[in-house]
């Protein structure tokens, strides 16, 4: 029976790695920001306890998963002030 030889380079399976999870972030950031801009150019203005259910819901069917506070809070009132967003997601 043959043998054969299987080498495995930690080095570069780690920069690969990293470089298709940066990709994704960048991805998963520019969707959120994609969402945050487009109700914030149309709820400008709105109070902040009328932003958050639909910001729940756009976050779910957009990003996935969930948004609570404080964050929650936090993006509404920015969203009612009008102001624009760029989401950067990092990877550790």
């Amino acid at each position: 029976m043959a043998r054969s030889k299987v080498t495995f380079d930690s080095s570069a399976f780690r920069r690969n790695l990293n470089k298709v999870a940066n990709e994704a972030a960048t991805k998963v950031g520019a969707k959120i920001s994609a969402v945050l801009n487009g109700m914030s150019s149309e709820f400008e203005g709105r109070p902040v306890e009328e932003i958050k259910p639909v910001l729940q819901q756009r976050w779910r069917t957009s990003v996935g998963g969930s948004v609570t506070d404080p964050e929650l809070s936090e993006y509404a009132e920015k969203i009612a002030a009008g102001e624009t967003f760029d989401v950067k997601v990092n990877v550790r």
